[in-house]
């Protein structure tokens, strides 16, 4: 597995503050090394996919902060905490990131969600963005990005849309699989359906 140390170095200038801030949060459950070895891999995961560079070391800390918690409750290395709910789709661009959008907007503290894709796209679907604008949602700010294996092994449920057999399943995991219209290439009209079919069964989700 690869180094912070095997990255060029502006990459690894750029990387030195999301280890330091994940090290401050996290360093008491996890090693130094493990920190640094998700935060390469996630840097190496998202640039492989990466149009634009400008806020690459911003996600990568978002998102290796995200594996690492996941890792933590996995290995027993931290306490259950909330309940996890991550959504998957195929490219992690529409459906599954305003599934994420409603349940933050509507969980609150009750339990936390994440997101991922078998095939994660290059940015959030402009339409699923203005979508959920409408209703008062900011998605703007997310970012496809790829399952990993301790991301599913931490979640308590997991809702799969449209990802079929590539969806990873975990025995005693709980799973919903939601049959939705992929919003991918169409406009905000034709968004706004999906949009709110997705509120109702994210409400349904959180009621049960």
């Amino acid at each position: 597995m690869s180094s912070l140390h095997d990255l060029p170095a502006e990459v690894r200038s750029a990387l030195e503050p999301a280890m330091r801030a994940i090290t401050a949060d996290l360093g008491h459950q996890l090693e130094p090394q493990t920190i640094e070895q998700f935060v390469v891999s996630s840097y190496e995961q998202l640039a492989s996919k990466a149009k634009v560079t400008t806020f690459l070391p911003l996600m990568t800390e978002r998102f290796a902060r995200q594996r690492l918690r996941a890792f933590a409750k996995v290995e027993g290395r931290a306490e259950a905490g909330t309940p996890i709910v991550l959504f998957l789709c195929v490219h992690n661009a529409g459906r599954s990131q305003m599934a994420l959008g409603w349940f933050t907007h509507l969980a609150g503290d009750r339990a936390v969600a994440w997101s991922g894709g078998s095939e994660p796209g290059h940015e959030v679907n402009p339409a699923a963005i203005q979508a959920m604008a409408e209703v008062g949602i900011d998605i703007a700010k997310e970012f496809p990005k790829p399952w990993t294996d301790e991301i599913v092994r931490a979640a308590d449920v997991v809702v799969t849309m449209g990802c079929g057999d590539e969806c990873p399943y975990v025995p005693g995991t709980r799973y919903e699989d939601w049959e939705l219209e992929d919003p991918a290439g169409q406009g905000v009209d034709a968004v706004r359906p999906i949009r709110d079919d997705i509120e109702r069964r994210v409400r349904d989700l959180l009621a049960s």
